[in-house]
């Protein structure tokens, strides 16, 4: 069962995700938030395993708390309900811990699999979203090193380079393997070396990695 905390300052949203996730005999809606300060309250005392948070709420925002939720309880892994509008909010968040986004509009199928790839310790790349977001903002924030001046770059093999751009173009396990002719065991294996080499978390991160350094520029 993936226990789902709802965070969101609209308690009509709230209910309408509600519903939709209780129609799903695998997902339970362990509790409601309407701010980032009572997100944390309840995170503590029900342990769920997914926090779907919105971004801008009064007081204690979903950026905040996503951070402190990523820092203390490793446990609950976030994922942002955002829109296109609020696309530096969401990077904000990516790297506040995130472990990725959608769009509040989502299709209710879509947002299950979301659910369910982020309680299963994946992240949510969204190729469209991910990289419209990201490059987004990279284009606002042209000034970032290329490369050559990012030293944590240095620790990756070719093989492993190669793998990260496809991983930050938003493709799958799958997608990689196909494009770089590699079975599918071994892509997960560079991916599951890329990240601690990187000091990163998940995917998620290596796309944002990816963009800050310059090994992919936006298109």
């Amino acid at each position: 069962m993936i226990k789902v905390l709802l965070v969101d300052d609209q308690p009509l949203l709230r209910m309408g995700f509600r519903l939709v996730l209780e129609a799903h005999p695998d997902i339970t809606v362990v509790g409601e938030a309407g701010d980032g300060a009572e997100a944390l309250a309840q995170v503590a005392s029900s342990a769920p395993d997914v926090v779907l948070m919105d971004v801008r709420m009064p007081g204690m925002d979903g950026i905040e708390a996503t951070e402190r939720i990523a820092r203390d309880h490793a446990g609950s892994r976030v994922l942002i309900l955002t829109t296109f509008e609020m696309d530096e909010y969401a990077f904000a968040a990516l790297h506040a811990g995130a472990a990725g986004f959608l769009l509040k509009n989502v299709q209710p199928a879509e947002l299950i699999a979301g659910i369910r790839t982020v309680a299963a310790g994946d992240s949510v790349v969204a190729p469209r979203l991910t990289r419209l977001l990201i490059e987004t903002f990279t284009r606002r924030h042209a000034a970032r090193p290329g490369p050559a001046d990012d030293p944590r770059l240095d620790r990756l093999t070719d093989r492993e380079r190669e793998v990260l751009i496809e991983i930050a173009k938003g493709r799958s396990n799958a997608e990689i393997a196909t494009e770089l002719g590699l079975s599918e065991a071994t892509v997960k294996t560079h991916v599951s070396r890329i990240l601690p080499k990187l000091g990163l978390r998940d995917r998620v991160q290596a796309v944002v990695l990816a963009y800050q350094t310059g090994l992919i520029r936006p298109s």
